[in-house]
């Protein structure tokens, strides 16, 4: 199979596009023909300094496609069907092989592209929101990187819930489409006082929950816009820089921080019900999955070099 692999880390320009060898799936995998791939945050930060699992390494998480080779103990699969899935690496090629708790059924009439962008943020963005933010309705949240693809389903999730949405963006533009989402109001990182704007805009209270999937600096300034009470979900941590936080103000008031990762909980069955009702969710229309710019597989370098400039609202897909 052609895949989209690297020997080092480094830049996107350590991306080649070789043939190599289809995977061999073990008795409770299933093995797909990729349709699609959703290019996460994650995958762009494991060929920057992650573990190369395999040589060469096949990066990425989330792809959807069509199940070509069932494993003999596979259960609640069937050939043929459509599913989306998500593994720690793999993504990036022709031929997926996942466990099969690691696979959703999707709707006939949802394309693959919609669908290989569900499962990580969507099921992030509830978890933040939800499991460990203990979201309310009548609350305020703040959406870190508000046109991330966890920020994109935060924003939404929480609007539905009947939050008042603070969300950032780099530029007014990209607030703008943020505001047709769900987003009450917009904080332009680059050019605002974050914290004294959560604060103005909360008369100031702070926000009840914030979904952070930034870290490094921008991570204080989110544990200085919580209320009283406030939770502050951190994920992903794009920034990676390792900092030392000013914590002080959290005793006082009764404030919390909470590292959320998905792919710790994602085969328990909260975590599988939660993902198949986010799809039904999607599927129905209720929720909207944002796609910004689509490449061929064959050109995953240039894909992962158009991400880190930043440019992109929703996500990037390579088709095979």
């Amino acid at each position: 199979m052609k895949a989209a692999v690297y020997y080092e880390n480094g830049a996107p320009d350590v991306i080649k596009y070789e043939d190599v060898p289809d995977p061999v799936i073990k008795p409770k995998d299933i093995l797909i023909q990729v349709k699609c791939v959703s290019i996460e945050g994650g995958d762009t930060l494991n060929r920057l300094g992650g573990p190369l699992r395999t040589h060469p390494h096949v990066v990425g998480y989330q792809a959807a496609g069509e199940i070509i080779q069932l494993g003999s103990d596979v259960t609640g699969h069937q050939l043929g069907d459509r599913v989306t899935t998500v593994m720690g690496d793999g993504s990036h090629a022709e031929l997926r092989a996942v466990h099969m708790a690691s696979a959703w059924k999707i709707p006939d009439e949802m394309s693959y592209e919609v669908a290989s962008a569900i499962p990580v943020p969507f099921g992030t963005a509830h978890d933040c929101l939800f499991e460990y933010g203990r979201l309310q309705e009548g609350e305020t949240v703040l959406v870190q990187a508000g046109a991330s693809a966890v920020g994109l389903a935060s924003i939404q999730l929480a609007k539905r819930a009947g939050a008042t949405v603070i969300a950032t963006a780099s530029s007014a533009g990209k607030l703008a489409r943020l505001a047709a989402l769900g987003m009450d109001h917009g904080i332009n990182y680059v050019d605002d006082d974050l914290v004294k704007e959560v604060m103005r805009l909360t008369d100031g209270k702070g926000a009840n929950v914030i979904v952070d999937p930034v870290g490094g600096p921008t991570m204080q300034k989110s544990i200085y816009s919580l209320a009283y009470r406030g939770r502050l979900s951190t994920v992903g941590g794009a920034g990676r820089e390792v900092i030392k936080y000013d914590l002080s103000n959290l005793m006082g008031g009764n404030r919390s921080i909470n590292g959320v990762f998905l792919g710790a909980e994602i085969r328990t069955e909260r975590a599988q019900e939660m993902i198949k009702q986010l799809i039904l969710d999607i599927a129905s229309g209720e929720l909207n999955v944002v796609l910004d710019k689509q490449f061929p597989l064959s050109e995953a370098a240039a894909a992962h070099a158009f991400i880190e400039s930043r440019q992109a609202v929703g996500r990037v897909t390579l088709i095979p």
